[in-house]
């Protein structure tokens, strides 16, 4: 884990109950994605019936508005940029892509990752960490569709 104490950016919670178990953690000074402080994170559990050395994946608490499936993939090491994850960790990423894509039926998605500092790159937490996301209505000709909003900055 980093030496550092604040893992967490107020600015970029989406809601009050998000941004109240951040204040909690910004308080207590963990990253809230290192291994060792999940269980104290109020994350969703981890989801087992996929064997993972490098990552762990979970359903997203606070999900995207308008989204039917948003995973939480975090690097189990603590890392804030690409750089730091290990070759090895990018092959097992693929292998969770193509597990959540049989799992949850996925015709289509997207998978985003940010990476270095949240007050520019719009994260939440500064641990390595990608999204699955689809949204409920895939097809834009549906007159309920609407777009899910992933912030980038």
């Amino acid at each position: 884990m980093s030496e550092k104490n604040e893992f967490v950016n107020l600015d970029n919670s989406r809601n009050d109950e998000q941004k109240q178990v951040m204040e909690k953690i910004l308080t207590e000074g963990f990253c809230p994605f290192c291994r060792e402080n999940l269980d104290k994170s109020e994350l969703e559990p981890e989801i087992r019936d996929i064997d993972l050395e490098y990552w762990n994946v979970r359903k997203n608490r606070w999900p995207y508005e308008n989204t039917k499936v948003h995973l939480l993939i975090i690097v189990n090491e603590h890392a804030e940029k690409i750089s730091q994850v290990k070759p090895e960790a990018w092959a097992e990423l693929k292998k969770i892509i193509d597990w959540a894509e049989e799992k949850y039926k996925l015709e289509s998605g997207v998978l985003g990752m940010r990476f270095g500092d949240p007050k520019r790159n719009g994260a939440t937490v500064d641990h390595l960490h990608g999204h699955i996301v689809t949204a409920n209505i895939t097809d834009r000709e549906d007159p309920k569709y609407r777009p899910v909003r992933f912030r980038m900055g």
